[in-house]
């Protein structure tokens, strides 16, 4: 492993909640919930105050995006459903999602660390991987350059972790949340990293944590204690030999500044069971807009789709996917739901629907060229 290596994981601080404190100052310092269909934006009172919809009075099966701290610290959390939330949470403050916004901050935040240290791997709307090996500030100095420039670029704080490698960075970028700094070496491991739960490694999840927590394995440091031909007889010998060097902070992979993705979807989940004819309006609305917005992404990122699918979960969960594949690739929303909706024709609509998702697959890149666009009808009666 090269000593040398200094890469950096910067992660906004709780994203959505810190963009709609931007727009409404004077909730900071509140309990706030972003997440949920259909929950109505701010309503301004005659003195000029704004009313806020709080998460006691929502009814339905939204889930939280995000929340700020203040709400954490009540036990809401990103994932939970809301009505779950509002019995931990009830006064908590409920907004929904803006996600046009959440793209203009991402946008402008990559943009701010790109002009310092250009070697970014993008992992999302609100994080992404730096490799600093190259500079020459040392890290504490490029990681307060980088944290001020991101404020000054959307008024929002960061927290950052400097490490050898990306495992041991995304660690330590949530060590000292918000607008934390963290810097680690290999030999912090012992006091930083092993006392930590064992689901703190990225790739670690629920499953896996319960079946070391099985064997007797809770920490880090546990599982760097392990030997390595122990965790091969119970997990395999590709799962073993990872959980083996991921306790050790054993990680090489390189920061990738280019990723092409495999597919872009949207999917969207209801606050209640729709009808395939009952609520066929309000179901075409939904489809539309998924691959409009499906269309949109695929603009941005410069490509075109050979494949287009659909996905629907039913009432009773099960789940079914259909795709085609079209003659000529496309990046036109009108071209994208034909063909989402002849996958559509391919599956019998007998149960209610919960959740609706387009995808586009067999990506093309389209070297800059503006599809031609056709115009989209949202009267198309796509379930009849």
């Amino acid at each position: 492993m090269n000593s040398n290596r200094r890469i950096a994981h910067l992660d906004m601080d709780a994203f959505f909640a810190s963009v709609e404190l931007l727009h409404y100052p004077e909730l900071r310092g509140q309990a706030v919930v972003v997440g949920g269909r259909r929950v109505d934006r701010p309503q301004s009172r005659p003195d000029g105050s704004r009313e806020f919809a709080r998460l006691r009075d929502y009814a339905g099966r939204g889930v939280i995006t995000t929340s700020t701290y203040e709400a954490r610290a009540l036990g809401v959390f990103s994932g939970m459903g809301l009505m779950k939330a509002a019995q931990l949470a009830p006064d908590a403050i409920l907004l929904p999602a803006n996600f046009d916004a959440y793209r203009d901050c991402s946008r402008r935040f990559k943009a701010a660390v790109a002009t310092i240290a250009p070697h970014i791997e993008d992992r999302g709307i609100d994080e992404i991987y730096i490799d600093l090996s190259a500079l020459p500030q040392d890290s504490l100095s490029l990681a307060r350059q980088i944290k001020q420039a991101v404020f000054t670029a959307t008024g929002l704080t960061c927290s950052i972790g400097i490490t050898p490698n990306k495992l041991l960075a995304k660690i330590a970028s949530d060590l000292d949340k918000p607008d934390g700094i963290t810097i680690l070496g290999m030999d912090d491991i012992p006091t930083r990293i092993w006392p930590l739960p064992a689901r703190k490694i990225n790739g670690i999840g629920p499953k896996a944590s319960e079946r070391l927590a099985r064997l007797g394995i809770d920490t880090i440091g546990q599982l760097a204690a392990t030997p390595g031909d122990q965790l091969i007889r119970h997990f395999g010998r590709r799962s073993g030999d990872w959980l083996h060097r991921v306790a050790h902070g054993i990680d090489d992979r390189p920061v990738v500044i280019e990723q092409e993705p495999k597919s872009i979807s949207r999917e969207s989940t209801f606050d209640r069971d729709l009808h395939a004819r009952q609520d066929r309006a309000e179901l075409s609305e939904i489809f539309t807009g998924l691959c409009r917005r499906v269309a949109d992404d695929l603009q941005r990122k410069g490509y075109a789709s050979r494949t287009i699918g659909i996905k629907l979960r039913f009432a009773d969960f099960h789940v079914v996917t259909r795709d085609i594949t079209l003659p000529i690739a496309t990046a036109d929303a009108a071209s994208i739901r034909r063909a989402a909706g002849e996958c559509l024709k391919r599956i019998p609509l007998e149960q209610r629907i919960r959740l609706l998702g387009v995808r586009a697959g067999g990506l093309q890149p389209t070297a800059g060229e503006t599809p031609e666009q056709s115009m989209l009808q949202p009267e198309l009666p796509l379930f009849d």
